[in-house]
């Protein structure tokens, strides 16, 4: 399988919005943990921790998979896993933590989805999903890329099968809400340059960071959540 976007290359080195959601997350990543689409894996770093006893990198596409190693710095080879795959080939494995980082928007039958993840993760493990918020953003971009949907609460809810206690599912980046919102309607880039990527990252994500707590994470240009199994 071919990935299709840009966006992994533009936003590889947006570190300021990577170590804000990843460390909401980050208490809940150890054990087994399996990166589904994976891309270059450049997340890993953000949420490698000691608590992590074998990172798993799954992704459809091989060339992209490939590059992964040299986007590692932090993460320890000797607890590193690359699987060409998806999560349909993963069968009888077991996972403490599978992530879905900006992956699961790209996926047409999300519910079938969701549903081999639960399969592959362990008892009291996490499932964690970041994904585009508000279908009134979709735009030009995301269709580019691949994106068959932008989420809400209740969507994101819908997707997943009954079982697993919910931990947090916050909105994020309410500040780049209005900068997506300009694009839809006035901009309609089908891709963002890599000066408004920096832009974004380096001015708009350290204002994120006071409005999303100031609008009790109401809204955002993403929704991360995380539940237990």
């Amino acid at each position: 399988m071919k990935y299709v976007g840009s966006e992994l290359e533009l936003f590889r080195n947006a570190n300021r919005w990577k170590a804000y959601w990843s460390v909401l997350v980050l208490p809940y990543v150890r054990g087994a943990v399996l990166d589904v689409g994976s891309g270059l894996g450049v997340n890993a770093d953000h949420l490698w921790n000691p608590n992590i006893h074998r990172y798993t990198f799954m992704e459809p596409d091989e060339a992209l998979l490939k590059e992964v190693p040299a986007h590692l710095h932090l993460a320890d080879p000797a607890r590193t896993e690359m699987v060409h795959g998806t999560t349909a080939s993963m069968a009888g494995r077991s996972f403490d933590t599978i992530l879905y980082i900006d992956v699961l928007e790209h996926i047409a039958d999300p519910v079938a989805e969701l549903r081999r993840a639960m399969d592959l993760l362990a008892p009291s493990g996490h499932l964690i999903i970041l994904v585009p918020a508000f279908p009134c953003l979709y735009s030009a971009f995301d269709k580019a890329i691949g994106h068959h949907r932008r989420y809400t609460r209740a969507m994101l809810r819908a997707d997943l099968p009954g079982g697993p206690t919910e931990v947090q599912l916050r909105y994020l980046d309410s500040a780049g809400f209005a900068l997506s919102a300009a694009n839809r309607m006035l901009l309609r880039q089908d891709s963002p340059t890599a000066g408004q990527i920096r832009f974004w990252d380096e001015c708009v994500i350290p204002l994120t960071r006071v409005t999303d707590r100031l609008v009790r994470h109401g809204f955002g240009r993403s929704l991360l959540g995380t539940w237990r199994k």
